[in-house]
């Protein structure tokens, strides 16, 4: 379908209640909306009016498995109604023409892919020709398209836009040049790829995952070749409650060697005992043995190593009282798990700069308002030392608490969002 007659579709409302199917919010509807038909507009302008494709990614929220799935851990995430859009169509000379909202045009031939360069790290280009590359290797059929990208997920916010954007581009591959045809675990995978080997980025499988499966969903990485992946049924609605966000506005400048070390210090334990991953190594054998490790390795790399064995259980049993429907039980161990993020993981600020708290005022501020009558929970978000926090709020608490965090770090720091039922799509 050309653009003219898409956007008149939109503004007509006939997808509506596609939508709303997708971003769940009613009242987002009219942003949504407008947000589409100015995607298209912008495509028009770059691309002419063509007929058109629409994929979009979600974001992703970890609700439990802090720091677990690059030690071959569980993970309990989810797919949020932040989003990356894309509007496409396809081109038969193998030209890759993206240009993404805010940033300068990326164009390259798909045949003139290499193997990965190093000049190139850490650019959206690597991410681009790493899916691509990732996308060929396996057998699919790989094309070249015009897209024009809008993307609400904020970078630097624990949400994953950065999987948002791999899982966005191996759905576009995957919806005009293989039929939809590419599962959501197979796209999870390459974006991984693509990052670590063409982005330079060394990360874990869960954040890939979440975007592309969608929903809420347990993961199980024992065997990362083959994970395991299971929805969950969680709706806030009925029980009275609100994810919330929050945007702590700390620094990630200088942050690289504290995320570095959690994975380092993890795997440090595990090779002491000849294994690669913490998932390899018995906790009885580090108990038994921490005295040597601590004199070896330090006491931090031991409390993280022991963070990792309890958040691992922490996620079966998350996952146990979610089906039982025991939502309170699975609150207090959303609390445990920041808990032990702030104690044992220590990732809520980086020690270099002890000054600078900015996610520990949060979760105190959080903590006064919703904890001490065990109506909600909060804890770190994703990586930590910088960036969000995540709250469970009782719906009749959502304003007191956002108006609370947002008068700290600034209006619109906290943001509510919904679970998302899809990864991955074709709108």
């Amino acid at each position: 379908m050309k653009c003219n007659e898409t956007k008149i579709r939109f503004l007509s409302g006939e997808y509506n209640d596609r939508l709303l199917d997708i971003y769940i919010d009613p009242a987002s509807l009219d942003y949504q909306k407008l947000r589409y038909i100015d995607a298209i507009t912008e495509f028009h302008k770059l691309f002419g009016n063509n007929d058109i494709q629409i994929f979009s990614a979600p974001g992703r929220t970890e609700v439990g498995g802090n720091h677990t799935d690059h030690q071959h851990g569980k993970v309990l995430a989810a797919s949020i109604n932040d989003d990356v859009i894309a509007i496409t169509s396809p081109r038969e000379d193998g030209t890759i023409n993206l240009l993404s909202k805010g940033y300068d045009m990326i164009t390259f031939d798909i045949d003139s892919i290499t193997a990965p360069n190093v000049a190139e790290y850490g650019t959206t280009t690597s991410i681009i020709k790493g899916v691509i590359a990732g996308l060929s290797a396996r057998g699919y059929k790989v094309g070249g398209f015009n897209a024009y990208l809008t993307s609400d997920v904020l970078g630097g916010s624990g949400l994953s836009s950065s999987a948002a954007f791999e899982t966005v581009i191996g759905t576009i591959e995957s919806g005009l040049y293989n039929d939809m045809s590419i599962d959501a675990i197979t796209i999870a995978k390459i974006g991984q790829y693509a990052e670590n080997i063409y982005f330079g980025k060394p990360c874990g499988l869960m954040d890939q995952m979440a975007c592309s499966v969608g929903s809420l969903c347990y993961i199980d990485f024992k065997n990362p070749e083959d994970p395991v992946v299971e929805k969950i049924d969680l709706d806030l609605e009925a029980e009275n409650y609100r994810l919330v966000i929050v945007d702590t506005k700390g620094s990630h400048a200088d942050l690289t060697p504290d995320y570095a070390a959690v994975p380092s210090e993890m795997c440090s334990i595990a090779s002491h005992f000849g294994k690669s991953v913490l998932r390899e190594v018995p906790e009885e054998d580090v108990i038994k043995n921490i005295d040597e490790l601590r004199n070896k390795y330090g006491d931090r790399a031991v409390l993280r190593a022991l963070h990792f064995y309890a958040e691992n259980q922490r996620v079966d049993y998350e996952v146990e009282y979610l089906k039982k429907g025991n939502f309170k039980k699975f609150l207090s161990l959303v609390r445990k798990s920041g808990d032990s993020s702030y104690k044992y993981l220590q990732n809520v600020y980086t020690n270099h700069d002890v000054q600078h708290q900015n996610m520990s005022i949060a979760l105190c501020i959080s903590e006064r308002i919703l904890v001490f009558l065990d109506d909600g929970a909060a804890r770190v978000h994703g990586g930590g030392f910088a960036g969000t926090i995540q709250a469970f709020v009782y719906k009749d608490k959502v304003k007191e608490y956002t108006t609370a965090l947002d008068n700290i770090f600034g209006e619109g720091s906290s943001k509510v969002l919904e679970i998302r039922k899809y990864g991955g799509i074709r709108v």
